[in-house]
């Protein structure tokens, strides 16, 4: 089994989020994961989920708890349907190094054959309320973490949810969800997921950018992991412009690996990172997922204006998320490298109409496979190949696509992308 490398962080790694999370599930309560989108959640679940002495620190009930992983990133095509097959399958995954019976698992292992066979949304709902409540009629506590459940967004319904509450209700309430999510489940769904009724379902706890000994473990670490020797000065200033968001800290990295002359100062590494593409990408898809109301807040804290109440009321989020710091009455930004990208989408920015390295790679890859469909999976192995154990987002797909498609327009190009739904895109000769 590949050893996951959160499990060998120290023990007091995001105490305070371990200690509250821990809490929660103590008590069987269920937990909305709210963070900005690439912050660190997967991160600190990984630690979570694996270190050996999380349950006698953090939730210490005497009971035996079961925590069973669904990560939707694994979901090819986003329907309730998979939802619910993927479920399955990672709960009859846990059953089989559970402590159960040999006969209970067998049994757990024919609920998921037919299934797969079957392919019907009832039966694999119910096989999943079955291998439940066998969980819990042993004396087990499961846990049932969903990474990145914003994913179903536009696919969530009434019905879903209610099915969700009857699994809490089939397993005598000794059942926890943990959503992760860039958004709490209302914002996501707010005809699905009514307040009135999450109020007693869920409690929203936010994940903040990492801070002090925290970040330093995980610098620790990616330093080993992506082989960069960087001295004291750099090493810090690295940590700094980060502002303690882990996607900008691996990127910077991954960026510093590929140099053959590394900066020779803090502001040269600033300029560096500061123009780096896949930054600047993953600063684009953290604005582009605010309300408008955030952003227009959001340019006044880069300006350094006064924010007033009503401001701050209408854009919590920011705060909440930690996207924003408090400084007196102005607030600042989490991330010199995030300022210095929201200032310059607030002024006026020159529109680069020449490919940029990203937008080349996949023009390319989509050009070598002309009127073949191209998926997700190899577009990410094609274009983002030093980003493969750090994920892709869906957003970062679409986003390129769309620019590479503008810029085809802009120059007359014969070519088109066209996007064949769920799975990926070909590019075709008009």
């Amino acid at each position: 089994m590949k050893r996951v490398t959160e499990s060998a962080y120290p023990i007091s790694f995001r105490k305070k989020e371990a200690t509250e999370l821990g809490g929660q599930l103590q008590h069987h309560h269920s937990v909305v994961l709210v963070g900005m989108k690439r912050v660190g959640i997967s991160n600190f679940l990984r630690f979570f989920l694996n270190h050996q002495d999380i349950a006698k620190t953090y939730i210490d009930n005497e009971m035996e708890n079961v925590f069973v992983q669904v990560d939707l990133n694994d979901l090819i095509e986003r329907n309730i349907l998979a939802f619910w097959t993927l479920f399955l399958t990672r709960l009859v995954d846990s059953v089989q190094s559970s402590t159960l019976p040999e006969s209970d698992k067998r049994q757990c292992r024919r609920l998921f054959v037919q299934s797969i066979q079957l392919k019907d949304h009832f039966f694999t709902v119910d096989s999943v309320r079955k291998v439940l409540e066998t969980l819990v009629a042993t004396g087990l506590y499961p846990t049932i973490f969903f990474i990145r459940f914003d994913r179903l967004q536009e696919v969530v319904t009434p019905e879903f949810f209610s099915n969700l509450l009857g699994l809490r209700d089939a397993a005598r309430h000794k059942l926890s969800y943990v959503f992760t999510s860039f958004r709490p489940l209302h914002d996501l769904a707010p005809e699905v997921f009514k307040k009135q009724f999450l109020s007693v379902f869920s409690r929203d706890m936010y994940h903040p950018p990492a801070t002090g000994e925290d970040l330093t473990i995980i610098m620790d670490t990616l330093e080993e992991q992506y082989h960069t020797a960087l001295d004291k000065t750099l090493g810090q200033a690295v940590v700094d412009l980060s502002g303690g968001y882990v996607q900008y800290l691996q990127l910077a990295l991954i960026r510093l690996k590929e140099e053959t002359r590394k900066p020779k100062d803090v502001a040269e590494l600033s300029a560096l990172l500061s123009h780096d593409e896949q930054i600047i990408f993953q600063s684009e898809e953290l604005f582009e997922s605010l309300t408008k109301a955030e952003k227009d807040v959001l340019i006044c804290v880069q300006r350094g204006d006064r924010i007033t109440q009503d401001q701050r009321k209408a854009a919590e989020y920011l705060w909440n998320t930690g996207m924003v710091k408090d400084e007196k009455a102005k607030g600042r930004l989490f991330s010199p490298l995030f300022a210095e990208y929201v200032k310059t989408i607030s002024g006026s920015e020159h529109i680069n109409k020449e490919f940029t390295k990203k937008e080349h790679l996949l023009f390319t890859f989509l050009k070598s496979h002309e009127n073949e469909l191209c998926e997700r999976e190899t577009i990410i192995e094609a274009v983002w190949p030093e980003n493969q154990e750090l994920g892709v987002s869906d957003w970062a797909i679409d986003r390129l696509v769309a620019r590479l498609r503008t810029k085809l327009k802009d120059h007359e190009s014969p070519y088109q992308i066209v996007t064949v739904v769920t799975r990926g895109y070909k590019l075709t000769n008009v």
